[in-house]
């Protein structure tokens, strides 16, 4: 662990540091970033537990310099896994870098880049007006990496153009914006009328779907929950047709939510027998 380089990036809460960690360790030939809890792969999450999921700002802090055991055992163990040659820690002050790094038993930063030498007065004031007055804070991977562990906050994708990338190559970069669970401008939710017509419209493009009769959604730790009970048409093998609309409604619903969907639960509540009169049955 200590033969590996770290570096860190360093600047009051708020300033954009997530915001330009992607860019920071692009330049640095750095490809693994430790911010908030998070271990972080060119771009995607790999190992960790945000904590800006946290419920309080004292368990964030918590969570961010790895104090407590489970949370400081899954991030070495992670680290020892991946093998990196360099990390990138971000932190609110040297000290808090400096923590961490022990903490998980990295060695000292061997170089620190402050958020100043990076973005200008201008930008951090933007940067700390957004996070006070509409808390929000970003995470630098794409939204659909981290949908599973805010299922129920608002993640609004955004893609910037870097023209300086590693080996001087241009990439997209994408940041996560979310908003915490200790935010006081709060959680979203969706109405089960939402999940209802989803899973309807989903119904109408699965032969042997007849109809659905009832829709339920329930909000977990680890996403939502959804029941649907549905009219299967006669003469479909309802193992299959039940498997196919499962998939495709959780799908559905996670496209056009963002809502991470834990579990799909479906049942035929009865069976539709089409019959050649206009008069037709549900048994």
């Amino acid at each position: 662990m200590n033969k590996i380089r770290v570096m860190a990036f360093v600047g009051p809460s708020g300033t954009g540091k997530s915001y330009r960690a992607q860019m920071v360790a692009s330049e640095n030939n750095i490809s693994y970033i430790i911010d908030d809890g998070l271990l972080i792969y060119e771009n995607n999450v790999v190992a960790g537990e945000s904590a800006k999921k946290a419920p309080t700002k004292v368990e964030t802090v918590r969570r961010a310099i790895f104090l407590d055991k489970e949370d400081r055992k899954n991030m070495k163990e992670a680290i020892k896994k991946y093998n990196p040659e360099s990390i990138l820690i971000l932190g609110t002050s040297d000290d808090m870098v400096e923590k961490i790094a022990q903490n998980l038993g990295l060695s000292k930063p061997e170089k620190t880049i402050y958020i100043n030498q990076v973005a200008t007065e201008t930008e951090m004031e933007t940067a700390k007006r957004i996070r006070t007055t509409e808390g929000k804070h970003v995470i630098p991977v794409p939204t659909f990496e981290i949908k599973k562990d805010f299922s129920g906050f608002i993640l609004d994708p955004l893609q910037i153009f870097k023209l300086n990338g590693r080996n001087n190559t241009p990439y997209i970069s994408e940041k996560s914006i979310i908003r915490p669970t200790f935010s006081y401008l709060g959680k979203f939710t969706i109405s089960d009328t939402v999940f209802r017509q989803i899973s309807e419209n989903v119904a109408k493009k699965i032969e042997g779907i007849h109809r659905v009769s009832r829709t339920r959604a329930e909000n977990s730790i680890g996403g939502t929950n959804v029941y649907v009970e549905v009219y299967v048409t006669f003469g479909y093998n309802i193992v299959d047709v039940l498997r196919e609309y499962k998939q495709k409604v959780k799908k559905e619903i996670e496209r056009l939510t963002a809502m991470n969907v834990q579990e799909v639960s479906v049942m035929a509540k009865g069976i539709y027998v089409p019959e050649e009169s206009n008069q037709n049955k549900e048994n």
